[in-house]
């Protein structure tokens, strides 16, 4: 299957200045860069996507055996990268898509010029001596919930991972994104997401890397990022003012000052 196709990519902006692409996290698609992206596009080209199950993109070859890991996600990213035919990119992956990132990095290091970890969490069940955010029950009934109610474990579920208790307008549009995820994949991709441990990983990427911690994340605690930037090799660490685990939606305009400020650095 085409990859550009099976992910629904988008390709917009400037031929000129480095390629930059934006990766959804669990239970969004690419919508949810739409008060980012377009400010880039003026001066990079600018790539967005859908995971296999999210968004537009094309289910007919979902198989669940392949996508036990975050590894086939970060497998199909590499394709459309190949498929889309520009040089290396900067790419911008939130939350589970930071780790999708870090292994497409490391599998093919020349079509990734740099990272950009959006609250990222490369294991999401507290460990000893790791703070993950969740403890094991809680990640076993999380993902019972979901099994037996996807509608109401989404409209629970939202507004927390959202963090903006004076904004519910904004957890009502992330639990409508989970809703239009299909549900099949959204439990398996669930699974994989709060189950799957890639902190080992991080010793390994091979490029420059930018860490954006939020302030106050159910999701991905200030203890996390620290960890990240820590275990990655060549990294910075920027803490946003921005609250909840989505500052593409709740602090746009911060995300952007800061990508772009990056991006000017070179």
């Amino acid at each position: 299957m085409d990859p550009l196709r099976r992910n629904a990519v988008t390709v917009t902006g400037s031929p000129d200045g480095v390629p930059v692409v934006f990766v959804h996290g669990f239970g969004c698609d690419q919508g949810m860069w739409r008060h980012v992206a377009p400010a880039f596009e003026a001066t990079h080209p600018v790539v967005t996507l859908d995971h296999v199950g999210a968004g537009g993109s094309d289910t007919s070859g979902y198989d669940r055996e392949r996508y036990s890991s975050l590894q086939a996600y970060a497998d199909d990213l590499v394709e459309v990268l190949a498929a889309s035919g520009l040089p290396p990119v900067v790419l911008v992956g939130h939350s589970v898509s930071a780790t999708i990132g870090a292994l497409a990095a490391i599998a093919r290091p020349e079509v990734v010029r740099q990272l950009v970890m959006v609250a990222p969490n490369p294991r999401f069940v507290d460990d000893d001596g790791y703070r993950g955010g969740f403890g094991a029950d809680e990640v076993d009934e999380l993902l019972e919930t979901m099994e037996g109610n996807h509608l109401g474990w989404s409209a629970d579920i939202a507004p927390v991972i959202m963090g903006a208790p004076d904004r519910p307008e904004l957890g009502e549009e992330l639990t409508r994104s989970f809703c239009r995820t299909d549900p099949t994949i959204a439990r398996d991709f669930a699974r994989v997401t709060f189950l799957s441990d890639h902190r080992a990983d991080l010793a390994h990427v091979p490029v420059p890397t930018l860490v954006l911690q939020c302030s106050d994340d159910a999701l991905a605690p200030l203890e996390v990022g620290a960890f990240v930037h820590d275990q990655l090799p060549d990294s910075e660490l920027v803490v946003l003012a921005a609250t909840g685990h989505c500052p593409n939606l709740s602090a746009p305009a911060e995300l952007v000052g800061v990508l772009r400020a990056h991006l000017d650095r070179g």
